[in-house]
């Protein structure tokens, strides 16, 4: 099996010409033919329906031409910003630029596929070959390329920038993507039985209304409510733009009532179809699309993929993202964790599906038979370890309860935890030929561990799959802050940290807690902070990193940070946005550092808890 083909080179080596190809992805990722690089699996699944699919990667953003290396698509160009937001790629939580791109090659974010299909800095020679909000270049491109060409986008950005959302770097709410890209219809969550759909009825030549997890936009010129009510009678009616677009505070409590209308119809069981009117268009979001079964995760994943970058990065090194996930093991799809700052909930979905053991496995064998395997697979995991199954049997059936968390702020009495299939995936892959170690990498949701009247799946991990460090979040220690994040109290935290010291004490191992926390998340002030940097002091754990609050689009912090409410019930939420008062936050978290010894002596100063300067003990600062 070759690559899909990248530039005329490619083509003409599969016995191709421009315009032989059925769609055209263009992404803002260099081109890696692994199963975790988006692109790559849709592609793949597209060509084992019997559809032509090439890749413009990182193509020139300012040279038309680069746009039509590979000729028109008989069907449609398939638009992404890549595996992560653009804007996220490109700023810090701070608005600075980033300096690195690990979905580049060898990072360099100059970088990009020029119209002879070479690598290299754009004709403009640009710093960041990745524009900023790539989803809307890329798809005036396509335009301007081919006139009257039909685009679908999909990927991260537009799923979570679906309808009307706060913007973090402009600080406004923008308007659907689908309307500033001009596309022809959105894909958003995992994209598979929607691109299938929208494909067969563009080679038919028909409408793409009605299709689960899409959006699209149509024409209502001056329709009352009532009569756009008779025309879509299973829909709910969000909040007109003009009603939420405002920095008022009656626009805010507009924007807060429509997030928590579309966090609530994220469940293709019981989602409606939602309506947002822009004056005379009205974007139209269909409910979700159902999930994979497993059977049909299995043949997916297991698709001829080359496990590599292309041949075309070589020079530079390859692509840095592929170090991470080609010797790992993708196990399951979703998370009900529900934490407040992901963008999971909005974009996979609560629901949890997963592949067969055998499937795994028979993947586990293709990975120890490969060159460069030296024993070790880094991780068996998904959005969260060791979740494998909807959360009860009313999920199976009747899907996510719409107001209620399954793990937060106290674990649900219906959730059923349970760990024995995955143990059993881990046992099988331990004993496989050629494999040495197993690692679990991924996040594994401690509360739900602890939930498992057996051990089983705590010693395993400890004795087995633990690289001498296991990562946890619990991301703050504030009861009020941990509420409002979706996690659960600290007690929990504290529980398990008992247990796996306990555990690594007897099995005579010397394996280390890393715990994740995040500063200046809505409800985090001063005094949050402090209480969890006395936190930090009490337990001697002082992390080298801590991850400010981003607010990226379509998670429930983002919009309790621009709306300063909680849009679930309505209650005020403290939010720190100065950058100085966010530096203060993060330097308390950071207070053994010789560089924020002034910001942490002003905090103190700030708080009235000067008792905590000095050489006493418990102090903070000297």
């Amino acid at each position: 099996m070759n690559f899909l083909p990248t530039c005329l080179t490619d083509l003409t080596k599969a016995g191709l010409k421009p315009g032989d190809l059925d769609v055209i992805f263009v992404t803002g990722d260099a081109y890696v033919d692994h199963s975790s690089f988006g692109v790559a699996l849709l592609a793949r699944y597209l060509e084992s329906l019997g559809y032509k699919a090439g890749i413009l990667s990182r193509p020139d953003p300012d040279d038309v031409e680069a746009f039509r290396q590979l000729g028109k698509p008989r069907l449609a160009f398939l638009v992404t910003a890549g595996a992560v937001d653009s804007m996220v790629s490109n700023y810090t939580a701070n608005r600075k630029p980033r300096s690195e791109d690990e979905y580049a090659p060898g990072k360099a974010r100059e970088l990009c596929q020029r119209a002879d299909g070479t690598i290299g800095p754009g004709i403009k020679n640009r710093n960041n070959a990745r524009p900023d909000r790539a989803t809307i270049v890329y798809t005036g491109m396509c335009r301007q390329a081919f006139k009257g060409v039909s685009v679908v986008i999909g990927g991260l950005e537009a799923s979570l920038r679906r309808l009307a959302h706060y913007d973090f770097w402009s600080d406004t709410v923008r308007k659907s993507i689908l309307l500033d890209a001009k596309a022809d219809i959105l894909v958003y969550g995992m994209g598979e039985l929607q691109l299938a759909e929208i494909l067969k009825r563009l080679a038919e030549g028909s409408a793409l209304d009605g299709i689960p997890g899409t959006v699209r936009a149509v024409h209502v010129g001056s329709m009352p409510e009532h009569e756009l009510k008779q025309a879509y009678p299973e829909a709910l009616i969000l909040p007109d733009y003009s009603a939420i677009s405002g920095s008022d505070p009656v626009s805010k409590q507009h924007f807060a009532e429509s997030f928590a209308a579309q966090y609530r119809n994220t469940d293709p069981f019981t989602a409606k179809p939602l309506l947002e009117r822009y004056g005379d268009r009205l974007v139209i979001q269909e409910p979700p699309s159902r999930l994979l079964e497993r059977g049909e995760l299995d043949a997916l994943y297991a698709l001829p993929f080359k496990r590599q970058w292309h041949p075309m990065y070589q020079a530079f090194g390859g692509v840095p993202a592929l170090a991470e996930v080609k010797f790992s093991l993708l196990s399951s799809r979703g998370c009900y964790g529900a934490c407040s700052f992901c963008a999971l909930t909005m974009h996979q979905g609560r629901l949890v599906s997963s592949r067969s053991a055998e499937a795994i496995v028979r993947e586990a064998r293709e990975l120890a038979a490969l060159p460069d395997f030296k024993g070790n697979i880094h991780d068996v995991g998904g959005p969260t370890a060791n979740f494998r199954k909807p959360a009860c049997e009313k999920m199976a059936k009747k899907g996510a309860c719409a107001d209620r968390l399954c793990l937060a702020p106290q674990p649900c009495n219906n959730l059923s935890a349970d760990h024995r299939e995955y143990v059993e995936i881990l046992r099988k892959l331990r004993v496989l030929p050629g494999v040495k170690k197993v690692f679990v990498r991924s996040g594994v949701r401690f509360d739900y561990a602890m939930l498992d009247p057996s051990d089983e799946f705590l010693k395993e991990l400890v004795e087995h799959h633990v690289s001498g460090q296991l990562k946890v979040a619990p991301e703050h220690v504030s009861e009020k802050v941990l509420r409002l994040m979706g996690k659960p109290p600290l007690s929990s935290f504290e529980a398990f940290k008992k247990k796996y010291e306990a555990l690594n004490q007897s099995l005579g191992k010397k394996q280390y807690l890393i715990p994740y926390f995040i500063s200046a998340h809505p409800g985090s002030g001063l005094a949050e902070a402090l209480e969890l940097a006395l936190y930090l002091k009490k337990t001697g754990f002082v992390p080298d990193q801590v991850q400010d609050f981003y607010p990226t689009p379509g998670t429930l912090s983002t919009a309790m940070w621009w709306c300063g409410l909680n849009p679930l019930d309505g209650e005020p939420v403290y939010v720190a946005k100065g950058a100085h008062e966010r530096s203060l936050q993060r330097a308390l978290l950071q207070f053994n550092k010789p560089q924020n010894r002034e910001l942490v002596k002003e905090a103190l100063q700030t708080l009235g808890r000067t008792d905590l300067i000095g050489n006493r003990p418990g102090c903070l600062i000297r």
